[in-house]
């Protein structure tokens, strides 16, 4: 299996990750009301949940990227290294945004955005 599709994979795991750190983090998990509970957060519980958000908003695109760079057969070695930079990207995010450091956090939501508009243009530039 190319290695980008183990990078969707992972990513696909980012949120599940980031969530059980909100849940960790923060007062007494209320499972009855899991949403209701997360919105009452503050702090760095607070700050892992919105991480938790945001990996499911960016997962579509970067699917969705892997698969259609990949359909159109595009070389899979690049496709490879901008899923790693993405993987490595959100996983920066992850860390900077439970560090609390919003404007290191938005440059590497950056790199990670640009490297999935990167594998979206592979097909286009590189054969």
């Amino acid at each position: 299996m190319p290695i980008a599709f183990w990078c969707v994979l992972l990513a696909g795991i980012l949120p599940v990750v980031t969530v059980g750190v909100a849940k960790a983090s923060g007062r007494a998990f209320d499972n009855h009301d899991p949403r209701g509970w997360l919105e009452k957060q503050a702090g760095r519980a607070r700050r892992a949940d919105m991480a938790h958000r945001n990996h499911f908003e960016a997962f579509p695109f970067f699917a969705a990227a892997v698969l259609c760079a990949t359909h159109l057969q595009a070389p899979a070695a690049r496709i490879d290294e901008l899923a790693l930079v993405f993987l490595a990207a959100r996983i920066l995010y992850t860390v900077c945004y439970l560090a609390d450091r919003a404007t290191l956090r938005t440059l590497c939501w950056t790199v990670g955005f640009l490297s999935v508009i990167g594998i979206f243009l592979l097909p286009v530039f590189v054969h």
